[in-house]
């Protein structure tokens, strides 16, 4: 049976999203209206008339208010569609619900790298950490010897060595938020057990000092933990000479640890979207939340974020808030956004970006009810600040900016061993240590570029696929990567230059 052209979510919109590009006076194959506009692939169409000044509906909610009056049939988009502020009235934990864990026996397990008290990787790589943007050539350099020439010649169960640089660590308050969120994501990484062994680097002159890292954190030098600094050793080329040979120290150490069988309790995966689309609501994203079901129900953790793009729909998490208190403690977050936006001059509506309208979203309240949805439906359990050490299993939220690189960043320095990552527009990152899938909203994207692409949900859009069935799916190569099967972008080692901590606070 032919899909109609255009897919109503709810009874209750009064926009739809099209499957393909219509062009004037196309069916839409709902109420026998046709289009009056060019309708391009992935956008909004209108399924009634609509007056200036009324509120518009998609998923069942609001999302944005008639700027100008929308006949049916029309394209709805930037040009007819303004933000208005979320009037929905949030209510704590009134739909938590939790069916329990399967039977122990049922559940499912994967192979990883059991480094005790620190937790399961999924893979084992040595982390080089650079505290301090002054020290990351020289961390390059000692990457790349690894790396490029042969220096892990006959450690066949080392994943790679992994330089982490970024560009702040000075001129930055010890008392501010920044050095809080820096010193958190380098304590978080350094413990972080897809990494069986980490060198951390510094300058020694700079203002994060390596020393309060260490106290503050409870960080224990030891074999396979080294510190040093390039002005201790006297220079750059005698610190690379010197780590070089203190890495060769940690090789056969951490090649002999192999993978073992581990339950789903030790896994602990990111759920993020970028580069979205039309589709990212109604494909990927419910999708991933399925297989974010299916994680929890097995033991495992799930980690939504992205504050900015959760503002709008936020009243669907609190109302799933396993007690009041963990509702309040998310909606204080949206609170804390407000004002770092406004004393910054920006705004929490300043969203979606560039590539967002061109796939067709036009309000953030639009694109977050879409990002949502790869939460899936289980209660949630926790919020946690950025790059906080996450300690409840099940489903949880931690407080991040949009912007993927740094919301990634948190996540893995909270603990999270895997990645998966939706994305509509074509979004290519990885994230050493932790394994990215990356899952494609739309078919026409997946074909396109099918090389950097390790899903494809776009199917649910053509009525030839489920949510279900994809979510399974992801769930499956979840458990797979987990135990050593390699994403994409791990095959293209990819993944080098997305330690990106949030730089918060002035720079002096």
């Amino acid at each position: 049976m032919q899909q109609a052209p255009v897919i109503q979510l709810n009874p209750a919109d009064s926009v739809g999203v099209l499957r393909r590009m219509l062009k004037i006076g196309e069916p839409l194959g709902i109420a026998g209206m046709s289009a009056t506009d060019l309708l391009p692939r992935g956008h909004k169409v209108a399924l009634q008339d609509i007056p200036a000044g009324t509120e518009v509906r998609k998923f069942g909610q609001v999302i944005g208010i008639a700027s100008t009056g929308i006949a049916a049939g029309q394209h709805v988009h930037l040009h007819n569609l303004s933000m208005t502020d979320s009037a929905v009235r949030h209510q704590f934990s009134t739909e938590t619900q939790w069916p329990g864990l399967l039977p122990e026996a049922e559940r499912a397990t994967f192979m990883g790298y059991d480094r005790g008290y620190g937790g399961v990787g999924t893979r084992n790589y040595i982390g080089i950490v650079s505290t301090v943007n002054c020290s990351a050539t020289v961390s390059h350099y000692i990457a790349e010897h690894f790396n490029r020439s042969g220096g892990l010649d006959g450690y066949d169960n080392i994943h790679g060595v992994v330089p982490l640089t970024h560009g702040g660590g000075c001129a930055i308050n010890t008392n501010g938020e920044g050095y809080e969120y820096l010193t958190r994501v380098i304590s978080g990484y350094a413990t972080h057990p897809n990494f069986g062994g980490i060198l951390m680097i510094g300058l020694g002159c700079e203002t994060n000092q390596i020393r309060p890292i260490l106290e503050h954190y409870k960080l224990d030098e030891g074999n396979r933990f080294r510190t040093m600094t390039i002005q201790q050793f006297g220079g750059t080329r005698k610190t690379i000479e010197a780590a070089c040979g203190m890495i060769r120290e940690m090789l056969p150490g951490v090649n002999a640890v192999k993978r073992s069988r581990q339950p789903l309790s030790h896994l602990k995966v990111a759920l993020e979207c970028g580069g979205s689309d039309g589709y990212s609501g109604i494909t990927a994203n419910p999708a991933l939340g399925y297989a974010s079901d299916l994680l929890v129900r097995n033991g495992a953790t799930t980690v939504l974020a992205e504050t900015p793009e959760i503002y709008g729909a936020e009243h669907l998490l609190t109302r799933r808030a396993r007690s009041p208190e963990v509702a309040e403690r998310l909606l204080e977050r949206i609170e804390w956004w407000r004002g770092y936006t406004s004393r910054n001059g920006a705004e929490l509506n300043n969203n979606p970006s560039h590539g967002n309208k061109e796939g067709g979203l036009t309000t953030i309240l639009e694109k977050s009810l879409g990002a949502v949805a790869k939460g899936g439906s289980m209660p949630l359990n926790a919020v946690y600040h950025y790059a906080e050490k996450i300690t409840e299993q099940g489903f949880v939220f931690m407080d991040t900016p949009g912007y993927d690189p740094v919301a990634v960043t948190g996540q893995v320095a909270g603990g999270c061993n895997m990645v998966c990552f939706t994305t509509g527009r074509g979004s290519v990152s990885g994230w050493k240590p932790s394994p990215t899938i990356k899952i494609a909203t739309n078919t026409v994207m997946y074909d396109h570029m099918k090389e950097d692409m390790d899903i494809n949900c776009g199917d649910i859009a053509r009525g030839t696929d489920t949510i279900e069935a994809a979510g399974k799916r992801i769930y499956d190569l979840v458990l797979a990567v987990a135990s050593g099967e390699r994403t994409l972008s791990e095959q293209f080692d990819y993944g080098n230059n997305e330690f990106v901590p949030w730089q918060v606070g002035a720079v002096t």
